[in-house]
């Protein structure tokens, strides 16, 4: 792996590569007009404010201000460096990068997460090898098989066998020279706790690879074949391995969510396996973890407006216990969420076995809504005995209370109520002494699944607008941009950024013309890419008239302005009784005077030095 892409390979790429295709892929789009909308993978939703332009190759959510252009897309919601970002374009559309051995210089600045990324690529292609070719993984390919898997399935999503014994892995990363250092960084081995060297994380299992949505090796998933502990072993947090934001399967489930608009949560890698196997492509799995708000925003982003999430639990006391955790995430990340409990003794591997794919899908129609499942649920396991409905209500009132929607709560208040056959006015009473207390307002508010506040964004006045339209007229009609020059209206802006920018649009349109995708890569700072985005995608018509107008509008406001200034320190003079100064004021003031009276309307007055 080359760290070093040249820049004619960074424009072949850019030239190539398309937004929307792009963006579609994690991103439910629909046309509307020269552009495209979709609900923001960032953050969450409930009316699309996501859009990306083909035409100038940039997204902007009109939400939370995130924008830029194809790499920074990529940068943003896969966690990518800028290399692996092109180097992920350039695989998807056939341009040869350069590829050769890396001189001492150019491994230094090699990161660490790359150099993870080909250590687990490389360990995947071992565990594989050690399945398929390796005597010593007969015993692993008999027990998938067993489970019912095909040598497809096995072959597609990269199944592997970790031999027993302590150091396989190791000395097969040694062997290629590979540091083991990097290699416990990204979780394949661990250090001893006494003495010097390392021993293999997985040791006689199954290995499922786990993949980020742009097919790279981010982390493993280990099992036993006998009744050992633990059954499963997952990979650490590295810096390429996040539980909280990663799904098993979701790399291979994006097309047909975005297909059916939904998408089935299971709990276990075979379940997942199992799923895909059987056509139900639109599966994923959680790892190890509960479903988070990262979990849900893709998902959401994903399946798209109207979407729905089904997650299939067992119908034990944690099945249940893991959809009431879900119901707050999913209410705050604005997606529906139904719960699907299957026949007791079954999981979604073993249901399917001895039922298909068509038993599955009749009774995932019946499916019921998470609230709806917990007051079931509750129902079930208290009785509808006076007692019972106390127990009821307190079961499911924190649940209830979490729902944003007033209209949405209301219609759950009073389903309870008619259900369990208690005056609705009485629960509603009980959930809002729930929503009240102290406990409760604690345990959200340090829930990590709970999304952060939007940031609160600053009243600007007169003088911030006039300089976000003539950025937002620079981007649009370029032809203003000698103009601006002359005027040297950038140089009179008061907002740092926005002056920034607004140089920054001067130099590159000098240098590159028109590219607003190129531009928008300027600049490292998400701040600045996100107000070229935003301001590029304005609907306002400009023409040489409206960029005249909007001139000595800015130009009018700025003599006032400096008016004002002025009058202050003349004031201050008279204050401090510094006639000398004072006389010099006053005499720039009579010269402001009679410059704005000689000059004519639209270009630019500057103060005597």
């Amino acid at each position: 792996m080359a760290a070093y892409i040249p820049e004619d390979k960074i424009s072949a790429i850019k030239n190539t590569a398309d937004i929307v295709d792009i963006v579609s892929e994690v991103v439910s789009l629909r046309r509307a007009g020269q552009n495209f909308l979709g609900l923001c993978p960032f953050h969450a939703e409930k009316t699309p404010s996501f859009t990306v332009s083909p035409e100038k190759q940039i997204y902007y959510c009109f939400g939370c201000g995130a924008g830029g252009n194809v790499f920074s897309f990529l940068m943003k919601h896969g966690g990518l460096s800028f290399p692996e970002a092109a180097r992920s374009l350039a695989d998807r559309y056939g341009i040869d990068l350069p590829t050769r051995d890396l001189s001492p210089f150019e491994k230094k600045k090699l990161t660490e997460r790359e150099t993870i990324l080909t250590l687990n690529g490389e360990a995947m292609a071992f565990y594989r090898d050690c399945l398929i070719s390796d005597g010593r993984g007969k015993q692993a390919m008999e027990y998938l098989l067993k489970r019912g898997m095909t040598r497809k399935t096995i072959t597609d999503h990269g199944l592997g066998f970790a031999p027993d014994g302590w150091d396989h892995l190791l000395q097969h990363i040694k062997a290629r020279r590979q540091a083991p250092a990097m290699a416990a960084k990204a979780g394949l081995i661990i250090p001893r706790k006494k003495g010097d060297g390392h021993y293999d994380r997985f040791r006689n299992r199954i290995m499922f690879p786990i993949f980020s949505e742009q097919d790279q090796v981010i982390g493993f998933g280990g099992r036993v074949m006998d009744d050992a502990l633990p059954k499963y072993l997952n990979s650490p947090e590295t810096p390429v391995y996040n539980k909280r934001r990663s799904l098993y399967g979701l790399n291979r489930a994006r097309g047909k969510c975005r297909k059916t608009g939904s998408i089935h949560v299971v709990e276990g890698y075979f379940d997942m396996l199992s799923m895909h196997q059987f056509g139900l492509e639109n599966t994923v799995a959680t790892l190890g973890t509960a479903l988070t708000a990262e979990h849900v925003q893709r998902l959401r982003s994903l399946v798209g407006e109207g979407g729905q999430a089904v997650l299939v639990y067992d119908s034990d006391q944690a099945g249940v216990r893991a959809a009431q955790r879900s119901i707050a995430v999913f209410e705050k990340g604005l997606l529906e969420a139904r719960i699907l409990v299957l026949p007791e003794g079954h999981d979604p591997d073993s249901f399917l076995m001895a039922h298909g794919p068509d038993d599955f899908l009749k009774i995932a129609q019946g499916a019921m809504g998470m609230m709806t499942f917990m007051v079931e649920s509750a129902v079930a396991r208290y009785g509808l005995a006076i007692d019972g409905k106390v127990h009821i209500v307190n079961a499911v009132k924190d649940a209830i209370g979490a729902i944003a929607d007033p209209v949405a709560r209301a219609l759950q208040i009073k389903h309870l109520a008619e259900r369990v056959d208690v005056d609705e006015a009485v629960v509603m009473q009980k959930i809002r002494q729930a929503a009240a207390a102290p406990d409760r307002q604690r345990m959200f508010a340090d829930d990590p699944s709970a999304p952060a506040a939007a940031r609160e964004r600053p009243v600007r006045g007169e003088t911030y607008r006039l300089e976000r339209q003539v950025i937002a007229m620079m981007l649009q009609f370029p032809d203003i941009i000698s103009d601006i020059r002359q005027r040297r209206l950038v140089e009179h802006f008061s907002d740092p950024l926005l002056a920034d920018v607004g140089r920054g649009i001067i130099d590159h349109f000098d240098a590159h013309g028109r590219d607003i995708a190129t531009l928008v890569a300027h600049w490292s700072e998400p701040e600045k890419r996100a107000v070229v985005a935003r301001l590029s995608l304005d609907e306002q018509h400009w023409d040489s008239e409206a960029c005249l107008r909007l001139i000595r509008q800015f130009e009018s406001s700025l003599r006032r302005r400096q008016d004002k200034a002025l009058i202050k320190e003349i004031e201050a003079a008279e204050k401090r009784g510094d006639e000398n100064l004072l006389a010099r004021l006053l005499e720039e003031r009579q010269i402001q005077a009679r410059n704005a009276a000689l000059k004519p309307s639209g270009q630019a007055i500057d103060r005597v030095p």
